[in-house]
């Protein structure tokens, strides 16, 4: 990989002699005890500021604290006036502004667009304590507060905006957030190397406009710099007379290179653009070559552009190989320098070894903040993911180069939150990171992974130069339980279980040890359509893992079960690929209390299929096959619907649709049947064809036990059908008295 200045060779700045704050300063009191006459960076965040790790006000407050900044900290201000913003007065360097952990838009709305009623990072999940898009709200009140400061813009909700983007909430293409935040420069990924760079240079007295060099920052420019080679990605083939395609990575202005394109024989498929093959140019230097996307007026009028410029920007994603990307909008461009390099082990362990206070500010009282509670006795173990699912942005934003830290940083963790913590009881919630079990490992060969361009080294199968090895994980999860005062360690973090099977001795280890119960795993569809459009094995991965699951448990002696999570309405499914779904649920005794739609995040290229309806997967033209999509509110609902296949409220419209698709033999009140064809009426009587005035299950007429959806069993037809068999009646009944546990696999909460 490539070489970068590490994180602790920057001398320190003059501030320090103050040494680390118990708290970063969010108020000018604080400010007077710790001597500070001013802030020379202050963060601006959407979350509740807690000193942990796992939030990003914290990482970047410290690590600049580290080099020697004094670091203020605004949390969760008033937007609806400059006042909150100026409460720690005028920076000297710059402000930093972030939405927080989450995306604010995501974080406020649901998959149906409608507004949350909490918000995990406000004290007692309070919701609308942030703005809408609050990274661009904030940037303009820091910018009317203090009008000369520069304002650096990072967090997750920038780097998934930092071109033109679809908009789900809208409906429609934005700008850059760059533009309409109005920010000096952004920050994408994780931005350690980029703001303790930015933060220097400008103690130095650089301006921040001059600041253009620094890998992972977008900013705006007039036009491509002397000494840059400009390509042109947007040759793709309208309707009518088919022109000789010039591959897109070819310098036009190089007058060989271009006529040895030129000369080149008929394209396997001139309906397709090419945009990924580099020819050799004596001229073109990586590092001097920028790709010029289709502009935002392009892209924002034509998804197919769109979904072009999605499939570019994620084939330039390897920091090995990745170059500058350009994109107009109006007569300015945003200009993207080319992704971080990752931080090696010994840089993740210095920034994970600052001085946090582990808990939230005091200016709380102590009072419940729903994320904290969830992640404070957990570590965080690695930074990545190289799955490259299309319907998540980890890879856009944290990069697919695992980031490990060593294990005695983390075991130097764990005895702090034994220690220091205030509740522990012994109990790690989690070892984990984007993933449980991509610790350690990586491509074989450094050279291959720097020329790499897949956007996935597990699909659509595990890339043979890929080494799986889970030995490293394995002795860090044995070191982790050894350790006195420490019960039981628990893997809370999503297990890629694909990955799993390769090493027999991990799901041993695994489930013998680190299990509470249930272990979460995400199949996502059990159809190859979906599958193939969201890069997730097919369901016999998931049935090897499954087999290896139960034997390990059995071996153990306990009694834990997998918890399969599953995405309905995601580009690329059909009603009948729902419909599969929902047999094979009912087949494995399923019952989902809660279903997860699919989310148009921004950036995510399962984001481009839904505004584009096309493939960025494979080359886009006008003429490529399209995708199916699930755009309206009714085939949404529909969709859910085959989830829960269980609540009897989704039955009329699951008889309705299942009529239409030809598939009425799925109704009925047999196992092999789908959904029953009588229906509950308003008095917990059952309604069916054949018999208007039911019993209520539970009376003492009818004798039955009356059993709820907890049970994990179906109700029992009262029309005098088999609505099961008498065994499971048998166990019903038990279970419904406390007797015995149902036989089945439980509920799958969500």
């Amino acid at each position: 990989m490539l070489a970068a200045k590490p994180l602790f060779d920057y001398p320190k700045y003059w501030a320090e002699c103050f040494g680390p704050a118990p708290f970063l300063p969010m108020s000018r009191e604080e400010m007077d005890l710790l001597g500070w006459d001013s802030c020379d960076i202050i963060v601006v965040t959407g979350d509740a500021y807690v000193d942990h790790p796992s939030f990003g006000m914290a990482i970047i407050g410290r690590l600049l604290e580290a080099q020697g900044f004094r670091v203020g900290i605004i949390s969760q201000p008033d937007w609806q006036s400059k006042d909150d913003f100026m409460k720690l007065g005028k920076p000297n360097l710059f402000f930093g502004v972030a939405a927080g952990n989450m995306d604010s838009m995501i974080n406020r709305y649901t998959a149906d667009r409608k507004i949350r009623s909490d918000d995990a990072y406000t004290p007692g999940g309070m919701a609308g304590k942030r703005p809408d898009r609050a990274s661009m709200v904030y940037s303009q009140r820091c910018r009317e507060a203090y009008k000369g400061v520069p304002i650096v813009l990072g967090g997750i909700e920038a780097s998934l905006r930092r071109i033109a983007h679809y908009d789900y909430w809208q409906d429609k293409v934005r700008h850059s957030i760059l533009m309409d935040a109005k920010a000096d420069i952004l920050l994408y990924g994780n931005a350690e190397r980029a703001v303790v760079e930015i933060a220097h240079r400008l103690a130095a007295g650089e301006a921040i406009q001059s600041i253009t060099d620094i890998r992972g920052t977008a900013f705006i420019r007039k036009d491509t710099p002397e000494g840059w080679f400009e390509l042109d990605s947007t040759r793709i083939d309208r309707p009518g007379k088919v022109d000789k395609i010039i591959n897109p990575y070819v310098n036009t202005q190089d007058l060989q290179a271009c006529a040895i394109e030129q000369s080149k024989g008929p394209q396997d498929d001139p309906e397709e653009a090419k945009v990924v093959q580099l020819l050799p140019s004596p001229k073109l230097t990586r590092d001097k070559t920028v790709i010029r996307l289709p502009s935002f007026e392009k892209v924002k009028g034509d998804a197919i552009l769109y979904a072009h410029a999605n499939r570019v920007l994620h084939l330039e994603t390897n920091p090995g190989n990745a170059r500058a990307l350009v994109q107009r909008h109006g007569d300015q461009d945003v200009w993207l320098n080319a992704p971080p390099i990752p931080l090696t082990t010994e840089e993740m362990d210095y920034v994970f070894g600052l001085a946090y206070a582990r808990v939230p500010h005091p200016v709380y009282k102590g009072e419940r903040i729903p994320a904290y509670e969830m992640i404070r006795f957990s570590v965080n173990i690695m930074r990545g993911c190289f799955g490259g699912c299309t319907f998540c942005s980890i890879t856009e934003h944290e990069g697919r180069i695992i980031q490990n830290r060593s294990e005695e940083s983390i075991i130097r963790e764990i005895e702090e939150i034994r220690d220091k913590v205030p509740g522990f009881t012994g109990v790690i919630s989690d070892l984990g990171g984007p993933t449980a079990n991509m610790y350690r490992i990586a491509c074989k060969d450094p050279e291959i992974e720097k020329h790499c361009r897949k956007p996935s080294c597990v699909w659509p199968g595990i890339c043979e130069n890929l080494n799986t090895d889970h030995s490293a994980l394995i002795q860090l999860y044995r070191s982790a339980r050894a350790l006195p005062g420490v019960k039981k360690i628990l893997i809370a973090s999503g297990l890629r279980y694909d990955l799993a099977v390769e090493s027999p001795e991990y799901v041993k280890e695994l489930v013998t040890h680190h299990v509470g119960g249930y272990l979460k795993i995400a199949p996502e569809h059990t159809e190859e359509g979906p599958l193939s459009k969201m890069m997730k094995p097919g369901i016999g991965s998931y049935d090897r893992f499954k087999q290896m699951f139960e034997k390990y448990t059995k071996e153990a002696g306990k009694e834990q079960y997998l918890i399969p999570y599953f995405i309905a309405a995601h580009p690329g499914t059909t009603d009948e690929d729902m419909m599969n779904l929902a047999l094979w649920l009912k087949r494995n005794g399923f019952r989902a209390d809660q279903v997860q739609a699919f989310y148009p995040s921004p950036m995510a290229t399962a984001t481009a299929m839904y505004h584009s309806g096309k493939n960025p997967l494979r080359k886009v033209t006008y003429k490529s096959d399209g995708v199916p999509i699930v755009k309206g509110e009714r085939q949404r609902r529909l969709h859910k619907a085959f989830l829960r296949y269980h609540d009897p409220n989704n039955w009329p419209m699951l008889r309705e649709a299942l009529k239409d698709m030809g598939r009425a033999d799925l109704i009925g009140n047999g196992k092999h049947h789908l959904i029953p064809t009588f229906q509950p009426a308003v008095d917990g009587t059952y309604q069916s064809a054949r018999r208007k005035n039911s019993t209520p299950l539970g009376s003492k007429k009818s004798g039955k036990p009356l059993l709820t959806q907890h049970t994990g069993l179906p109700p029992r037809a009262t029309d005098g059908s088999k609505g099961w068999d008498k065994k499971q009646e048998g166990q019903a009944a038990a279970f419904a008295k406390g007797k015995k546990k149902p036989r089945r696999e439980p509920n799958i909460p969500r």
